[in-house]
C-alpha cells in the first residue's frame, strides 16, 4: 500500500479516525476497507458535524408514518393513501457539471421515493446563482451554469413522465463560487404498501438491479464533503452521468415488484454506491450480510472491488428477496431489460464479508460503521460581520414608480417562465396550480380525491443577518404559502445548506438556524421527516449565506376549495391580514438600492401565524375566499402587482402607508379576495389578527396603488420579458 499519509488526505480521514479504524477492525485496513469507511463517515453520509443539532428536530405526529433514517419520510393524507417525499441536494455535482449534476440530483431523489413504493408524482427544484445580470466574467459563467442546470432537471424529469411543478431560483453574489441544487419529489402510495430499506432474514438473497457498474461517480460522496479551490476542475471524473430512460424502466419494475409479496426490503445506491445501499440495510436491521463483487454487474473492464464499492453509477438498485422468490424477483427484471444478479446474502454474524472471486478482500463489523460514525463537536463563534451590519435601515423613495418598475423587473422578482417553460408541468393530467403561479403549487391526488399543496423556500437574506430568526421564517414562509392555497401544512423535508464547517462563524450559522427551524416546527406543528445536510458551500474561503432550504407539504381535504393567487371577481375587495412593519433588514428593496444586506431581518410571532393560518383554512372552508397571496419578497405591493398580473385583472388599493411601507417584508401577511369583507373581519377579530380593507378589483387594465397609477399591460410585460433579456 503507498505512502499512508497520503491515502489518508485523499481519503479526507484524519489520523484518529484511522486508529479508531484500527479499533474496530483490531487490525490494519487494506485500501479497500479504507475507501468504504471513508465513504460512510464522510461529511455527506454520516452528517458528523451536523447531527449534534439534528437531534432535537419534531420529527412525530399523528400523521406522521415515517420520519427521518429511510430513504423518504411518509405522511398520512386519508383514505389509505400516503404522500413520500424528501428533497436533497446536489451543489458540488452541479457546479463541475450542471447538466449532469443536476439531472442525476432529480433522479436521485426519484429513486429515493420510489424506493418506498411510491409513484413519483410532482418535483421542486431549488436553484441558485450568482447574480447574472452582471456583465463581467462571473455573470456569464452563472448564465452558462443556470442554463445547464435548467437543462438537466427538465431533461430528466420531462423524460421520466413526472411533473416540475413548480420552485424557487434566487441570485447573489455569495453564490459566486457555489451554487445550489436541490431537488424534492413527492410520491403517493398505499399506505399499507410503504417499503423500507433493511436486509434481515437469514440466508434471504440480496439482489443487485438497474444499470451497470462503471467507474463514474467515484468518490462522490467524499468530494461533496470538501470545499472548492482551484483545483476542483479536476473533479469533474467524480460527477455521475445519468440515463432518465433507464431510470423509467427501473421506477416501472420495481412498482410491478412492489405488488407481489417476494421482497424484505430495498435501497436505492446513492452516495457512496453499493458501500452505503448494502451497509446502511444491514445495519437498520442488525444483520450481516455477505457479498460477491465479482458478480455485480459491469460496465468496463478490469474494475477492482474498490471501484465496484464507491461507484456512484446512477439507476441502480439493492434488493433484500425472500428465499426461493430470486427466479421471479429476476423474471420481473428481465421482462424490463434491466440488468439483475444475486451477489449475496443476508446473514446474522453483524460482519459485511466481500469476497472476490471467491477470496474474501473485506471483513468489517457492520454496527460501528453505521452507528459509530464520529461526532464532531466542533467550535462555534458569533461572526464578526454581525457588528458591521447591525444598523437601522429605512429606505428613502423619490420616485414610487421608479423603484415599483425597478423591483417588478428585477431578476428576484421577474417572472422565470424561461425556466419552467422547459419543464412539463402537466404530465400525469393532476396538476392544479403550476409553476409560475405564484406561492405553492398543487396536485389532485385522484386516489382519494384530495388534494396536496408544496412549495420550496429559503429566506436567504434574514438567515445572513439573524440566521436563527431566519430558521423561523424558512418554516413559516413556506407553510405560509400552502394555506394561501388552502392546505394544512402536515409536514416539512429541509435541505441545510451551509459554508465550510471547520470555521467556528459558519457552526454557529447552523446552530442557531437549526433552534430557529427546531422552534418553529414545534409551534407550527409541522414535523421534519426527511431532509439532507449539505456543507462545505464554500470556494477559496468565501463561504455562502445561510441556506436552510424548506419544503412545505400541506393538504387540502377538498379538492373543490384550492385557492390561487390570481384575481377573480370585479368589484371584489381585497383585505391585508396582518401587521405591516418598518422590516427592511435583508429586504429586496435595501438589496437593490443599497447593493448590500445589512441591519435587522424582520422578526416573527410564530402564535400569531398559526392564528393567521386557522383564520385563513376557516375562512376558506366556509367559502369566503376567492384569491389570496402570501405576502413575501417585495413587500404588498409585488404581492398585490403579481395578483393582478395573474388574473390580468386591475385593482384601486389605498393603504394609507407612508410608500416605503408598500416594499416593507413583514412577516405573517396574507392578502385576501373576497366578497364578504364583514364576515371576513368579525372572523380575523376572533383570531386576533389585524385586517384592513385595501381596496377593491377592477376589470378594467388599471392599477391604482395609492399615488401610482399604472397599466396592467405595461406591468405584465416588463414582469413577463424582463428575466429572459438579462439571458439574452
Amino acid at each position: 500500500m503507498q505512502n499512508l499519509q497520503e491515502i489518508l488526505k485523499k481519503h479526507k480521514l484524519t489520523q484518529q479516525e484511522y486508529e479508531n479504524i484500527k479499533d474496530i477492525l483490531q487490525r490494519e485496513p487494506n485500501l479497500l476497507e479504507i475507501g468504504i469507511f471513508s465513504a460512510m463517515w464522510s461529511e455527506h453520509c454520516s452528517y458528523k458535524s451536523s447531527k449534534k443539532y439534528l437531534s432535537g428536530f419534531p420529527t412525530k405526529a399523528p400523521w406522521v408514518i415515517q420520519g427521518p433514517g429511510e430513504n423518504a419520510g411518509v405522511i398520512d393524507i386519508t383514505g389509505g393513501y400516503s404522500a413520500v417525499f424528501k428533497v436533497e441536494s446536489h451543489n458540488h455535482p452541479s457546479f463541475i457539471e450542471p447538466v449532469a449534476g443536476a439531472a442525476t440530483g432529480v433522479g436521485g431523489i426519484m429513486r429515493d421515493v420510489f424506493t418506498m413504493g411510491a409513484r413519483p408524482v410532482a418535483s421542486l427544484d431549488s436553484i441558485r446563482f450568482g447574480r447574472i445580470d452582471r456583465q463581467d466574467d462571473t455573470g456569464k459563467l452563472h448564465r452558462f451554469l443556470l442554463k445547464g442546470v435548467v437543462k438537466g432537471i427538465g431533461g430528466y424529469g420531462n423524460c421520466m413522465g413526472v411533473p416540475t411543478i413548480g420552485g424557487e431560483t434566487t441570485f447573489d453574489d455569495c453564490y459566486d463560487g457555489n451554487i445550489l441544487v436541490n431537488a424534492f419529489t413527492l410520491g403517493i402510495a398505499k399506505t399499507d404498501e410503504i417499503f423500507y430499506g433493511r436486509a434481515e432474514g437469514i440466508g434471504n438473497p440480496v439482489i443487485y438491479v438497474g444499470s451497470k457498474t462503471g467507474r463514474d461517480g467515484l468518490g462522490g460522496a467524499v468530494m461533496s464533503s470538501d470545499s472548492f479551490d482551484e483545483e476542483s476542475k479536476s473533479l469533474r471524473p467524480t460527477v455521475q452521468i445519468g440515463d432518465p430512460f433507464s431510470e423509467k424502466l427501473l421506477l416501472e419494475a420495481c412498482l410491478e415488484l412492489f405488488k407481489k409479496d417476494l421482497i424484505v426490503g430495498i435501497q436505492d445506491m446513492g452516495a457512496a454506491g453499493l458501500t452505503s445501499s448494502s451497509f446502511e440495510m444491514a445495519g437498520r436491521s442488525g444483520s450481516g450480510m455477505i457479498m460477491h463483487l465479482d458478480k455485480v454487474p459491469m460496465r468496463e473492464l478490469g474494475m477492482t472491488p474498490y471501484e465496484l464499492m464507491l461507484s456512484e453509477s446512477q439507476e441502480r438498485m439493492l434488493i433484500c428477496a425472500k428465499k426461493g422468490c430470486e427466479k421471479q424477483v429476476l423474471e420481473i427484471f428481465e421482462k424490463w431489460e434491466i440488468d439483475a444478479s444475486v451477489i449475496g446474502e443476508v446473514t446474522d454474524t453483524g460482519m459485511m464479508e466481500l469476497y472476490w472471486y471467491k477470496e474474501r478482500c473485506a471483513y468489517i463489523p457492520i454496527a460501528p460503521i453505521t452507528e459509530k460514525a464520529p461526532v464532531l463537536d466542533r467550535e462555534i463563534k458569533k461572526p464578526q460581520y454581525l457588528k458591521e451590519v447591525d444598523r437601522d435601515y429605512h429606505p428613502k423613495i423619490d420616485s414610487l414608480k421608479e423603484v415599483f418598475m425597478q423591483m417588478l423587473g428585477s431578476i428576484d422578482i421577474a417572472n422565470k417562465s424561461y425556466i419552467y417553460n422547459q419543464y412539463d408541468s402537466m404530465v400525469q393530467a393532476n396538476t392544479i396550480v403550476g409553476v409560475g403561479n405564484g406561492d405553492a403549487s398543487v396536485i389532485r391526488v385522484k386516489e382519494n380525491n384530495t388534494a396536496l399543496a408544496m412549495t420550496i423556500f429559503s429566506p436567504i437574506t434574514y438567515c445572513y443577518l439573524n440566521p436563527k430568526e431566519g430558521g423561523k421564517i424558512a418554516v413559516a414562509c413556506a407553510g405560509r404559502k400552502c394555506v394561501s392555497r388552502g392546505a394544512r401544512p402536515l409536514a416539512i423535508s429541509d435541505c441545510l445548506n451551509f459554508g465550510n464547517p471547520t470555521n467556528p462563524e459558519v457552526m454557529w450559522q447552523f446552530k442557531e438556524a437549526t433552534d430557529g427551524i427546531k422552534e418553529a416546527c414545534e409551534k407550527l406543528k409541522t414535523p421534519v421527516v426527511s431532509g439532507n445536510v449539505s456543507l462545505y458551500n464554500q470556494t477559496n474561503d468565501k463561504d455562502i449565506y445561510p441556506t436552510p432550504t424548506i419544503v412545505t407539504v400541506g393538504l387540502n381535504k377538498d379538492v373543490q376549495k384550492v385557492l390561487t393567487s390570481a384575481l377573480q371577481k370585479e368589484d371584489s375587495e381585497l383585505i391585508l391580514f396582518g401587521d405591516l412593519k418598518e422590516d427592511f433588514g435583508g429586504s429586496l428593496i435595501q438589496k437593490l438600492m443599497e447593493r448590500k444586506i445589512f441591519g435587522k431581518s424582520p422578526t416573527i410571532d410564530l402564535e400569531k401565524e398559526l392564528r393567521l393560518w386557522d383564520l385563513i383554512l376557516q375562512a376558506n372552508n366556509d367559502n369566503l375566499i376567492l384569491s389570496a397571496k402570501a405576502v413575501g419578497k417585495g413587500g404588498i405591493a409585488m404581492a398585490l402587482a403579481k395578483m393582478a398580473i395573474l388574473g390580468n385583472k386591475g385593482f384601486e388599493v389605498n393603504t394609507g402607508v407612508k410608500p416605503h411601507l408598500l416594499f416593507a417584508e413583514s412577516q405573517s401577511l396574507m392578502i385576501v379576495e373576497t366578497q364578504n369583507s364583514d364576515l371576513l373581519l368579525k372572523m380575523a377579530n376572533k383570531f386576533q389578527i389585524s385586517a384592513q380593507i385595501l381596496g377593491k378589483v377592477k376589470i378594467d387594465k388599471n392599477i391604482i396603488l395609492d399615488s401610482l397609477q399604472l397599466d396592467l399591460d405595461e406591468i405584465g410585460k416588463v414582469y413577463y420579458e424582463s428575466f429572459e433579456k438579462c439571458l439574452d
